[in-house]
């Protein structure tokens, strides 16, 4: 790998950037003597240019992260279940692509073995579990066999070994706290579009039912053309009930009270299917 394909690998890691960018230079001096030479300049401009970058780069705290809406990116990734294409492997079923800061971690461990509980209702609704962090993939092993020990819980969902490069580029390292995964969740549509993006800090543990709720009223908005209010199906206005979308023009608005139970023209809502 050449200096300038390692340059990028390190702006792209967002982790400790600055410093690795130096440790770069020093390591590769004679090469950069070269590109100034060549480029007719002093290898004071060169390596100024290249420090100018990095320090660009850390302050814009720039992250490839896809965004609702987006494909999520293809990624060959390892796991402890083998090797894996994302999202290719699941075309087909909805997925639940969640980070935690580290293995062996207490917090981490308490959600590991509430997602697998709640295993069978992500079954239930087509959706597969995915988790990741910054750890080797024999640190995944060896954990999730001490979660069974302790716990007689069977991890039963993969685990990605993830790159700090590989981690930041889809969001999952926020410079601003630490060089650890955050607790991100991606839910992903079975034609791989990021839907909903959630991002909790390492201090607090992820609440899997509002999880497997956020899938489920996914779902039946693009099963019924909808939207569901908060706290679906316990909403305090409408209960279970979906929202129709609101009338766009006069003749629609004029007609939806006929047609739906409404508070105005502009909020009527329906029997869910």
């Amino acid at each position: 790998m050449g200096f300038n394909e390692r340059l990028q690998e390190i702006l792209d890691s967002q982790v400790d950037v600055v410093k690795k960018v130096m440790n770069l230079v020093s390591e590769s001096i004679d090469e950069l003597k070269e590109k100034a030479k060549a480029e007719k300049r002093s290898l004071e401009d060169v390596i100024e240019e290249i420090m100018q970058k990095a320090i660009k780069t850390k302050k814009e705290g720039r992250m490839g992260m896809p965004l609702l809406g987006d494909k999520f990116p293809s990624l060959n990734v390892q796991t402890t279940h083998g090797p894996m294409s994302l999202p290719d492997d699941l075309k087909g079923k909805w997925t639940v692509l969640f980070s935690h800061p580290a293995d062996f971690t207490p917090v981490c461990t308490t959600e590991f073995v509430s997602f697998q509980k709640h295993k069978s209702e992500f079954d239930a609704i087509n959706t597969q579990l995915i988790g990741l962090s910054i750890d080797q993939v024999f640190s995944h092993i060896k954990w999730i066999e001490w979660i069974k020990e302790k716990f007689d819980v069977e991890i039963e969902f993969p685990i990605i070994a993830a790159t700090d490069t590989l981690a930041a580029q889809i969001g999952m390292v926020h410079p601003n706290k630490g060089t650890n995964t955050v607790r991100a969740v991606f839910i992903i549509d079975p034609e791989g579009v990021v839907r909903t993006i959630l991002y909790y800090p390492q201090e607090i543990g992820r609440n899997i039912p509002e999880i497997i709720r956020a899938v489920k009223a996914l779902q039946k908005s693009d099963a019924e053309g909808v939207a569901t209010p908060a706290n679906w199906p316990e909403n305090e206005l409408i209960g279970d009930k979906v929202i129709i979308p609101p009338a766009t023009d006069c003749e629609t608005a004029a007609k939806r009270p006929k047609e739906y139970e409404c508070f105005d023209w502009w909020f009527c809502y329906k029997e869910s299917k």
